[in-house]
């Protein structure tokens, strides 16, 4: 066998050529054999029943059946001409339909000779026909028809005859050579625990099946595979830092953190918040750089927690830095800080985007004299001259919002790393917690501090907004506030744009009267301005704040009781619920009412039929999960890690799981790689380095 034959170039399989090469490297990322082999099946069409015309409903999906062409004829002319015939089996008869190629159809048709048809039926005037059906010409009773697979395309693959029959075809030509081989890259151990076939019969299994048992045997063979490596990359990775990263030892709790818990602690922590913060503790005691995960719903007092874990960190002769994607949230940050610490001594500073290049000077010479204890800030802490005395801890807020590279040089600058503690107030489901983030060790914080009241969510059809505004009016008139909310998603969308505009005004007709004071904010603003605006609405000086989705997330006016989203239709469900809690804050009882169009997609009903029966934010990222698939959710598309084939980790979660807690043995006992048994997941690992370069880090 020639071990090289799947790594030749796409270019010299039968069928394809220079040109057909270049449309399938563009569009489908197709250079080698491997990788045609590599491009799987999305679903399948049974072509091994056979159903009678009298069985035909209009709910089905593709179907075929056995009979004969009794007639056909030309109808019409020019751009409305159609072919038209009659099927026939023993049932019954059926319309066939062809408005393309019928020349080419009308010489290829025997009038009653045996044939299967395959297509999908549709109702048209009371009766079902089959518009351009597929024909095999057969005399044979016998059918052997088997499972068809269907591959995703392209209209410029159409166009050069790579349908996906087409692309099956191609398939064939390299599984059914004589040189094809497929190198085993599982252990015989998980093979057999598993009982997965070979991958050279997975490959024909999953192209190529006779029946359902082997395209769900080959299916599962290399979801398992792609889940399995996943995650030996990832657990790899852990293991690693684990060994090699050396950080600070935190070993003494001391006079910052005892002081604030004892004297400065502005409410008591609920047992979540208690059992993260012994994690924290735990971790950074051990000399092993933490790099932990915090996540919580909105308002389940993440904050408190970090800034507990820098007070640890100052207490070992160490600086904190908290790193904030917005200049609204790093301000919201330094003030709240600053306030709740004010007795205990601390030098804190703010350094953003705008700070005075005066003022960013002297706040380096702090920092790097060890004088200034904690930096808050955004993007600008990453900056080349920002150099720490001795930075213990980085704290990184609303993480998802960094690329990874913008993250590591907030570290890389120092021989110790410092512990690293990212915080998402998107709540992650299971799944994605164990493969994007699965390099780092998970905290998290269930339940909300005690005096919070549930949010009331409710839908509201657009053609009930004068009751909204009724019930607006009377919560301004009890002295609370209003976020009122566009979906201005894209700032360069000019129709939205308008949208909010035009909204504003007409917001500002109807509140007007009443002397309310309204204001608007959007990504189009300076910074300065939209801080302006915020300032004065978190002092409530404004009563109704009209707005895009600009205040998602860093946002505290405990005043503000009703959120109300306009064309909540458009947003996805993470957004919808990050939204609704800028509202809740307080100890009042706090209202999000989302509008919509009384046109809206199933899809649609279902986000937010979700939003009014949970305010629970995992319960949400779940069903979020699943409705806008892994790639969209917390950008993970940047990552690259869940680039996969053919596994689903919402679908496959089962899979998931198994392969995980096989990596998890494997490691436990094997950490690194070295015995003969797993030699096939060490080659795997080096050949996937050289080509692939090192494994993009996620934390």
């Amino acid at each position: 066998m020639d071990k090289n034959f799947l790594h030749t170039s796409i270019e010299y399989l039968k069928g394809v050529g220079p040109v057909k090469a270049e449309v399938l490297k563009n569009e489908l990322g197709i250079f080698t054999f491997e990788d045609l082999i590599n491009h799987f099946p999305f679903r399948y069409i049974d072509r091994t029943k056979i159903y009678t015309i009298n069985e035909i409903s209009e709910e089905m999906p593709f179907i075929q059946l056995k009979g004969i062409i009794t007639n056909i004829k030309e109808i019409g002319i020019g751009k409305t001409k159609r072919l038209s015939g009659t099927f026939r089996d023993n049932t019954g008869e059926i319309e066939i339909v062809w408005f393309q190629h019928i020349k080419w159809i009308v010489k290829s048709i025997e009038l009653n000779k045996v044939c299967v048809i395959f297509g999908k039926p549709s109702l048209f005037n009371n009766s079902y026909n089959i518009v351009h059906p597929e024909i095999e010409w057969t005399e044979d009773e016998k059918n052997t028809s088997k499972m068809q697979p269907v591959y995703s395309v392209t209209e410029k693959l159409k166009s050069h005859f790579l349908d996906s029959k087409g692309i099956s075809k191609l398939i064939g030509n390299v599984i059914n050579n004589p040189q094809f081989s497929a190198e085993e890259t599982l252990p015989d151990y998980i093979l057999n625990k598993n009982k997965f076939a070979s991958r050279k019969i997975s490959y024909k299994n999953i192209h190529a099946p006779t029946n359902n048992s082997e395209f769900t045997d080959g299916q599962n063979r290399f979801k398992y595979e792609e889940l399995f490596f996943l995650n030996i990359k990832i657990a790899s990775l852990k293991l690693k830092r684990n060994r090699t990263i050396k950080g600070f030892v935190f070993s003494k709790i001391d006079y910052f953190f005892n002081t604030f818990y004892k004297n400065y602690l502005p409410f008591s922590l609920t047992d979540a918040q208690k059992e993260v913060l012994k994690e924290i503790r735990a971790n950074m005691a051990t000399g092993k750089q933490m790099n932990r995960l915090l996540q919580g719903d909105v308002g389940s007092g993440k904050t408190i927690v970090a800034l507990l874990s820098m007070l640890i960190a100052i207490d070992n002769q160490t600086q904190a830095v908290l790193m904030a994607p917005t200049e609204i949230l790093a301000l919201q940050h330094f003030e709240n800080i600053t306030k709740i610490t004010s007795g205990l001594g601390l030098k804190t500073e703010l350094l953003t985007g705008t700070t005075s290049k005066a003022r960013k000077e002297k706040i380096i010479k702090s920092i790097f004299s060890g004088e200034t204890e904690i930096l808050i800030g955004t993007h600008a802490l990453i900056e080349d001259d920002v150099i720490f005395k001795s930075l213990g801890i980085v704290v990184i807020d609303e993480q998802h919002r960094f690329g990874v590279a913008q993250r590591a040089k907030l570290w890389n600058k120092y021989d110790t790393k410092p512990h690293v503690l990212v915080m998402t107030a998107t709540p992650i489901p299971r799944t994605l917690a164990m493969t994007v983030y699965g390099d780092l060790d998970v905290s998290k914080i269930g339940k909300l501090p005690s005096g919070r009241v549930p949010i009331k969510t409710v839908h509201r059809y657009e053609n009930r907004r004068d009751e909204i505004f009724d019930f607006l009016r009377s919560e301004i008139s009890k002295g609370r506030q209003v976020y009122y909310v566009f979906p201005l998603i894209e700032e360069s969308e000019k129709s939205d744009f308008q949208n909010l505009v035009d909204g504003f005004e007409n917001l500002k007709v109807v509140f007007g009267n009443f002397k309310y004071k309204l204001a608007m904010v959007h990504g189009r603003m300076k910074a300065k301005e939209k801080e302006a605006v915020m300032k004065l609405f978190k002092n409530g000086e404004i009563n109704l704040l009209v707005s895009t989705t600009v205040i998602e997330v860093g946002v505290d006016v405990p005043n503000a009781s009703v959120m109300v989203i306009e064309n909540s239709e458009r947003f996805g469900l993470s957004q919808l619920h990050q939204l609704r809690g800028r509202v809740g804050r307080g100890s009042k009882q706090s209202y999000c009412i989302l509008l919509s169009s009384v046109k809206i997609s199933n899809v649609a009903k279902e986000r937010i039929k979700a939003m009014t029966q949970t305010n629970d934010g995992f319960e949400i990222a779940n069903l979020d999960l699943k409705l806008r698939g892994p790639g969209d959710l917390l950008g993970v598309r940047q990552s690259g890690l869940l680039d996969l084939k053919i596994a689903d980790i919402v679908k496959d979660e089962d899979i998931l799981l198994k392969s995980r807690n096989d990596v998890i043995e494997i490691l436990k006992n094997d950490p690194n790689l070295s015995q003969t048994q797993n030699i096939r997941i060490r080659n795997w690992l080096d050949n996937r380095k050289k080509t692939h370069g090192d494994w993009s880090r996620v934390s």
